[in-house]
């Protein structure tokens, strides 16, 4: 199990990571504990997965900046927050990342999660406070991620089932960076334009357009955090120019893209979220004619 050290703005925290064989196409998980001086307050910031935070100490706070609304403990926040912040001062912390089409095999509330967060009983339901014990209990890391991990795919086995050509119109979206056009994926499948849409909501709670437009902002912070000048990340990940770039970085964010270049929660992505292998197949599945 590699675990690495790393500073997230004035604290020390070690982050836990599955070993690479144990990673599964649309689930990234991670491990963080740490104690800061004082509390350690993070913006939630978009990201094309939702996100179960699932606190295993004691102090976690989740709130929404713009409502008031604060939360302890367990939460699970959706792919657009906005406003939202947590805070801890002794972290002890497993974060699991699901694809929108996986979290919709895992719980039913899932489409529904856009900006919102919810507490995780109201996400994962009346087996939440075992999941808590077990975790709790387990002896290290490698033990919660392998629980964790069985007990998400005991509900996908059992869970709503995505279309064979969601799941590869979303690779494509993934491996393209977002750089993809919509009504062409719907040519590749087979799907008229208004089918795909309907489906892609659906299952996802997005619209395709808006999930491309998450995934290619995402590519392009983590490029703006690499040291990448904003003109040339521009013009890489498809933008218009550099005033598209800084439009949608600051829509996303509220923050220019020179201060998400040096935001916080960037630090930590490059050793807690690597790069997995997905389930991209060549050809596009058909089944059949547009409707």
């Amino acid at each position: 199990m590699p675990v690495e050290r790393v500073r997230i703005a004035d604290a020390e925290v070690d982050v836990a990571m599955p070993s690479p064989g144990d990673r599964l196409p649309g689930l990234s998980m991670a491990g963080f504990h740490g104690r800061a001086e004082d509390a350690l307050a993070l913006d939630v910031v978009p990201y094309p997965a939702l996100t179960m935070f699932i606190d295993l100490g004691d102090d976690a706070l989740i709130m929404d900046d713009g409502t008031g609304e604060r939360r302890y403990g367990s939460v699970v926040v959706g792919v657009a927050p906005g406003g939202i912040r947590g805070c801890a001062r002794d972290v002890e912390l497993l974060q699991i990342r699901l694809s929108p089409l996986l979290a919709q095999a895992v719980s039913e509330v899932a489409p529904q999660l856009g900006g919102e967060f919810l507490d995780l009983a109201e996400f994962w339901g009346p087996d939440t406070e075992l999941l808590h014990e077990q975790l709790r209990a387990a002896p290290s890391w490698d033990a919660r991620f392998a629980l964790a991990r069985r007990a998400l795919m005991l509900r996908r086995a059992t869970g709503r089932t995505a279309d064979p050509e969601l799941t590869w119109i979303w690779d494509r979206m993934v491996r393209g960076h977002g750089r993809v056009r919509v009504d062409r994926l719907a040519d590749e499948v087979g799907w008229s334009r208004k089918r795909l849409w309907s489906r892609f909501r659906a299952h996802t709670g997005l619209t395709p357009k808006y999930a491309a437009n998450l995934i290619r902002f995402d590519h392009a912070v983590h490029l703006l955090a690499a040291g990448r000048t904003a003109a040339s990340v521009a013009a890489d990940c498809g933008f218009a120019d550099q005033s598209h770039l800084h439009h949608d970085v600051l829509a996303f964010t509220g923050m220019t893209p020179a201060k998400v270049a040096r935001a916080p929660w960037l630090t930590v992505d490059p050793v807690a979220w690597q790069p997995q292998a997905g389930t991209f197949l060549q050809d596009p599945p058909r089944r059949g004619g547009p409707c």
